[in-house]
């Protein structure tokens, strides 16, 4: 498993960040980092779901290209990794951004040269808040248990975001 910390340990952590910051863009990014340093991943995204307009807006970003930013920050609900994981309520993976031909992953992914992805609903009593997205820059599948983590890490960030 490429967690560097257990589960347990890293929700802890990522709960007292948002009990003293909530979930300000500076504690949304804090967060991030502290999931990609976990997860030992070089990109990655917080979005939460505007009530307004019902669609994902970008909260927090590591590494996402400026010629990208634009596309990313605001997502449809169904539309890429982020938009398909918020969708289906389900993590989303892809192994390698860089070959996939299923349609999941948007043309403009490649530009962030990520392979392994995967992109997690933020669910807190069964409703939708965001998504959570990570990657690096190596094929990669996401085992079960990186997956309940980021689905866990994602509850947690939900239960912050009203």
């Amino acid at each position: 498993m490429a967690l560097t910390m257990s589960q347990d340990l890293l929700l802890e952590d990522l709960r007292r960040i948002l009990d003293r910051q909530g979930t300000t863009d500076p504690a949304c990014d804090t967060v991030l980092e502290k999931v990609l340093e976990a997860f030992e991943c070089q990109v990655g995204t917080i979005h939460s779901l505007d009530p307004d307009t019902g669609m994902l807006k970008l909260r927090a970003r590591r590494g996402i290209p400026d010629i990208i930013l634009d596309k990313v920050r605001m997502i449809p609900i169904g539309k890429g990794m982020a938009g398909l994981a918020a969708e289906r309520r389900q993590a989303v993976q892809v192994c390698n951004l860089q070959s996939d031909e299923s349609g999941v992953a948007k043309p403009g992914a490649k530009t962030t040269e990520m392979e392994g992805s995967v992109a997690a609903p933020m669910i807190f009593e069964e409703r939708l808040r965001g998504t959570l997205g990570i990657a690096k820059p190596v094929a990669y599948e996401f085992t079960k248990e990186e997956l309940d983590a980021l689905m866990a890490i994602g509850s947690l960030m939900a239960s912050y975001l009203k």
